[in-house]
Order: C-alpha cells, then structure tokens, then sequence
C-alpha cells in the first residue's frame, strides 16, 4: 500500500529528519519526499499491506507541519460517477 499527502514541509534537512523518523517509528514502511512538486509530496509505501495515515500525519505534525493525505485518481473518478 502506498499513500501520498500533501505537506506543508519546504526544508530538504527537515524532510530528511521526518523520512528517518517515519522510519524509526514504522518498520515496515519506506518514505520519501518529492519537494520539487508544488504540493511538497510525501509518499510512504508499507512493506506488510498496513499503514496508518495518522499516526504519519502525527509524525509530520510534531516536527511543527502539517499533512493531509491526497485521493488518489482511481477513488475520485468513482466518486464522480457516483454523483452523476
């Protein structure tokens, strides 16, 4: 399972402090950050199929930022077709 939030991280020192405490914190998970998009991506992939997005988003938010997890584009085209 892979999820991408958006951050308001901006600092390539600091996303590396929140990369290795993600690691630290979650074993099985690999993380990194794409600050070159203009929503400073954060996509973490579990190695075991589990991952809590808020206990990611917490870790985010204790270096003093914040996280919000992105839809991605499978669950926003069914959302739409659900509306129509």
């Amino acid at each position: 399972m892979i999820e991408v939030f958006k951050t308001t991280v901006t600092d390539r020192q600091l996303a590396q402090r929140i990369v290795e405490a993600i690691h630290d914190e979650m074993i099985n998970c690999r993380a990194n950050f794409d600050l070159w998009d203009c929503d400073n991506i954060l996509r973490v992939q579990s190695r075991t199929g589990e991952l809590c997005p808020l206990a990611i988003i917490g870790v985010v938010e204790r270096f003093g930022h914040s996280a919000e997890i992105l839809p991605d584009d499978f669950s926003l085209l069914m959302n739409e077709k659900l509306a129509s």
